[in-house]
């Protein structure tokens, strides 16, 4: 049996903190640990990769600037996390979620599998998880629902921007079994 360093996940891809990453690593990491106040345990598996903490931070970072309200953004990202079935990042999107003030019954609807209430959000939500299960081509019945909702062929892209972010992320915590960060674990979840 092998024995897990404090410093590696369950798998043993390291977590590197800023001292310890590779130095390109290094102001992405300071970057995010600046702007969230800790340097999330997912960041410390990147950082191994320089350009994938780059990539990972700077999608992040685009796809705050779509036209989808804070609420929208939150209910994409918590969607593909479930869809893909990543316990870390719907915990920590949950939190993300919670921040942000997006009502409880939207995130816990997504995290339970349950429909969401507002009928806009479970368009979009419905949306992003066929667009996932499918691998980009959504039904007509999806598209047409999510269209009548209000949404757009700009929402459609913007969600894709979503996407293309969680299924990084999804897939390395998939590898890695990142451990889940303090601040996340009330929020803790499983498919």
């Amino acid at each position: 049996m092998r024995t897990i360093d404090k410093n590696e996940t369950p798998t043993g891809y390291a977590l590197h903190g800023i001292e310890d990453a590779p130095e390109q690593s290094r102001p992405t990491l300071e970057a995010v640990q600046s702007k969230y106040g800790m340097l999330p345990n997912l960041f410390q598996v990147f950082a191994e990769v320089p350009s994938a903490a780059s990539a990972y931070a700077s999608l992040g970072q685009l796809f705050s600037e779509t036209s989808l309200s804070p609420t929208e953004q939150n209910v994409v990202l918590v969607a593909i996390s479930v869809t893909n079935g990543c316990e870390y990042c719907v915990a920590a999107n949950t939190a993300i979620a919670k921040g942000a003030q997006v009502p409880d019954g939207v995130i816990d609807a997504i995290r339970e599998g349950r429909p969401i209430d507002d009928a806009k959000l479970q368009a979009l939500r419905a949306f992003v998880q066929d667009v996932v299960e499918t691998r980009g081509r959504p039904s007509e019945e999806t598209q047409s629902a999510f269209f009548e909702a209000g949404y757009t062929k700009k929402n459609v892209i913007e969600v894709i921007v979503g996407v293309t972010m969680k299924t990084l992320s999804n897939y390395v915590n998939h590898f890695a079994e990142t451990p889940l960060d303090e601040p996340f674990q009330p929020f803790a979840w499983s498919k």
